[in-house]
C-alpha cells in the first residue's frame, strides 16, 4: 500500500533485470573535486543500460569520421547512428574516405526527419495526400517529412509549413523519440496532470514527452565542470546531442518502455491543499532542467555570487529540494518572488545533512505530500539522495540518472528499496 492507502500498481524495473542495471556506468558523475562547494556528487537509481544490435557492433569499423576530436562523450553514439547504421550519415565522405559528421552544427528538421524515419520506420511509405508549401513533392526530403508529420513525431509550422531548415530543440527531440517508442498514451496522461478532485496544473509545452524523454535517458548529463554541454527543454540541440538522444532511444530496453508506460498512464495526484498546489505548480515548470552538481537555481538570470554563481539553470537533488521548499532568507536566496510562496525552514544543503537533522523520522507508510524523502543508494549507511513527495507514489526529483528534474515513481523498485526515512518540513 502507498501512503494514504493507495495500492501499488506501477513498477520501476522488472526484478529479473534490476541487478543488471546496477552494472552499468552512470555517465556524467561528478569528478573527485566534490566538496569544493556544497552539493550532491551524483545520486539516484543506476543508469538504464543500452541494448545494441549485434550486427551493428560487428559493422562498427566500416565507417570512419574526420571531425570528432573533442567529442569523446558523443563518439559511441555517433559511431552507432552514423557508422553502424546510416541514420545520421548525412554528408559525403572526404577524399581520404572519412566522413564529416559536423557534431557542433545545429541539427536541422529535414535531417532530423530523415534520421527518425531511417531508424524507426525505414520501410514506411508516405501518404500522398500529405503536402507542405515549403517542401516540393519531388524533393528527396518529402517522404521523410511526410512520414514524420503523419506519425506525430514532428509538428508543422503555421500555414502548414514543414520548415525544413528549422532547428531542433531538446523539447522537440524528446517529443519525437517518445512518440516513436509508442509512449504517447503515457505522455498524454502526464499532459493531463491533475489531482483526485479534478484540479489541473498549468504545464509547460510538451510536458509529458519532455518528462518521459528524461526518464529514457535521452539527454546527455554533462559532468561537473562541463555544464556548458547541458541543455534545457527550449535549447537548440547540436548534431552530437541529437546523435546521443537517437542512440539512447534506439538502444532502449523494452522492459523500461513497459515500466514507464505502467508508471505514468493514468497518473493522478491526491487531494492537495493550497500550499501543496503551489509547490507542485512551481515544481512542474522545471521538468527537464539539467542535473547540475551543486545546482540550486532555476531562473534565467545567473545565480547570485553568494550561491556560487551557478553557470546555468539546473539542480542536484538537494538543490531542487531547496528550490521547492526553502524559505526566502532575505539575502542571496531570493526565490520569492517570483515563487508564489515564501517557503519553510530548511537550512541544511546536502541530503545527508538534511537527513541527519530530521527532528522526527517519518516511515514510508506515513508520508504526506510535501515531505522530503531520503535514500541510501549504495547502502553504506549514509543518505546520498533526497526528493519531495507529492502523493500517490510520486516525487519531484532531480537525479543524475535521467540527468535532471522529473516526476519520479517512488512507490516501489529502486526508490522504495533504498528509502531510509522522511522528514516533515511544512508546518
Amino acid at each position: 500500500m502507498l501512503p494514504g492507502g493507495h495500492l501499488v500498481r506501477r513498477r520501476l524495473l522488472r526484478p529479473a533485470l534490476a541487478a543488471a542495471v546496477g552494472l552499468t556506468v552512470v555517465l556524467g558523475a561528478a569528478p573527485a573535486t566534490a566538496g569544493v562547494r556544497d552539493g550532491e556528487a551524483g545520486s539516484g537509481m543506476p543508469a538504464i543500460p543500452v541494448v545494441e544490435a549485434d550486427r551493428a557492433v560487428a559493422a562498427r569499423a566500416a565507417v570512419r569520421f574526420s571531425d570528432l576530436e573533442g567529442y569523446g562523450w558523443a563518439k559511441p553514439a555517433i559511431t552507432y547512428v552514423a557508422g553502424s547504421f546510416p541514420w545520421m550519415r548525412d554528408f559525403a565522405p572526404d577524399e581520404d574516405g572519412r566522413y564529416p559528421f559536423k557534431p557542433k552544427a545545429a541539427e536541422r528538421r529535414r535531417y532530423f526527419a530523415r534520421a527518425l524515419v531511417r531508424a524507426f520506420a525505414p520501410d514506411a511509405e508516405a501518404d500522398p495526400d500529405v503536402s507542405f508549401p515549403d517542401v516540393d513533392p519531388d524533393s528527396p526530403w518529402h517522404r521523410f517529412a511526410a512520414i514524420a508529420v503523419e506519425r506525430g513525431w514532428l509538428h508543422v509550422a503555421p500555414g502548414g509549413l514543414f520548415d525544413p531548415n528549422g532547428l531542433v530543440t531538446m523539447r522537440g527531440a524528446h517529443h519525437a523519440f517518445v512518440q516513436a517508442l509508442r509512449l504517447g498514451p503515457a505522455a498524454a496522461s502526464l499532459d493531463r496532470l491533475h489531482t483526485r478532485d479534478g484540479v489541473r496544473f498549468a504545464l509547460p509545452e510538451r510536458f509529458g514527452t519532455t518528462l518521459l524523454g528524461m526518464r529514457l535517458g535521452l539527454r546527455y548529463n554533462a559532468p561537473s565542470g562541463s555544464e556548458s554541454l547541458d541543455v534545457g527543454p527550449a535549447d537548440v540541440l547540436s548534431r552530437a546531442q541529437v546523435a546521443y538522444s537517437l542512440y539512447r532511444a534506439a538502444t532502449q530496453p523494452a522492459w523500461n518502455i513497459d515500466a514507464l508506460r505502467d508508471q505514468y498512464v493514468g497518473i493522478e495526484l491526491p487531494h492537495l491543499g493550497p500550499r501543496l498546489l503551489e509547490i507542485v505548480g512551481w515544481g512542474v515548470d522545471y521538468i527537464g532542467y539539467p542535473y547540475v552538481w551543486g545546482g540550486e537555481w532555476g531562473l534565467e538570470s545567473r545565480a547570485p555570487a553568494g550561491l556560487g554563481g551557478q553557470p546555468r539553470s539546473g539542480f542536484d537533488c538537494s538543490g531542487l529540494t531547496w528550490w521547492l521548499l526553502r524559505e526566502n532568507d532575505g539575502g542571496a536566496w531570493r526565490v520569492a518572488p517570483p515563487r508564489p510562496y515564501r517557503g519553510w525552514r530548511l537550512a541544511q544543503r546536502t541530503s545527508a545533512d538534511m537527513a541527519r537533522m530530521t527532528p522526527k523520522r517519518i516511515p514510508f507508510r506515513e508520508l504526506r505530500p510535501g515531505d522530503v524523502m531520503f535514500y541510501d543508494g549504495d547502502r553504506d549507511g549514509t543518505v546520498d539522495h533526497v526528493d519531495t513527495y507529492i502523493g500517490n507514489g510520486f516525487a519531484l526529483d532531480s537525479s543524475s540518472t535521467p540527468g535532471g528534474v522529473t516526476i519520479m515513481w517512488v512507490g516501489d523498485g529502486w526508490y522504495r528499496d533504498h528509502f531510509v526515512h522522511g522528514r516533515r518540513v511544512l508546518r
